[in-house]
């Protein structure tokens, strides 16, 4: 970190991983490191967001979120957990990926979602921007396949689709591209962990 900020430098590949993190778990681990390998990354920054827009509920507090991020990384150096939402004032995914660009001149972002997030694209703000601000790899997840496939997003970009094979060239590749990669998937959710008692707000 330097200033708060996570350091990049010009022609780095970097996954951005967003999300309220309530609480992290080992599923967003395997996906980041799925990721990494994948796409070919050479880090992920896992964006602690301040809240969720489409959900009702506030989020636990920031400082513990990210704790148990960090915590459930076990220091891999390849990833970095920031706040920098909250530190830059932004409230949506474009509004990051627009600040982000301008901070970081040079640096090749990669929009990283589960497909369950591929299927309520069309429901964010600005969705249509940030297909066309960044490439956007997809993991699929336990039970979303078929919806992410058959979405609006997926629908509107198919043409810009490019196949798991050539997964490793979606950091190179200049936006609108996307790629949806099938992995075995962590079955592990923070709705379920929170709703077993284990993380305290």
């Amino acid at each position: 970190m330097r200033g708060g900020l996570p350091v990049a430098v010009r022609g780095q590949a970097i996954g951005l991983l967003g999300g309220s993190f309530d609480p992290a778990h080992e599923g967003h681990a395997h996906i980041t490191r799925e990721a990494l390998k994948r796409f070919g990354l050479s880090r992920v920054w896992w964006l602690v967001s301040p809240g969720n827009p489409l959900k009702p509920e506030g989020p636990a507090p920031m400082d513990a979120r990210i704790a148990r991020a960090r915590a459930v990384l076990r220091g891999d150096p390849r990833v970095v957990v920031t706040g920098i939402e909250a530190r830059l004032g932004t409230r949506y995914t474009a509004q990051t990926l627009a600040a982000l660009r301008r901070l970081y001149p040079g640096v090749r972002f990669v929009w990283l979602m589960g497909a369950d997030n591929l299927a309520q694209l069309h429901l964010w703000k600005d969705w249509d921007r940030i297909m066309r601000t960044v490439p956007v790899g997809v993991f699929a997840r336990p039970g979303t396949r078929l919806a992410a496939r058959g979405s609006r997003a997926a629908e509107e970009y198919a043409r810009f689709r490019l196949p798991a094979p050539a997964a490793k060239l979606l950091s190179r590749r200049r936006a609108p591209v996307w790629c949806f990669v099938d992995v075995p998937m962590s079955g592990q959710s923070s709705s379920a962990i929170r709703a077993r008692g284990e993380w305290r707000r």
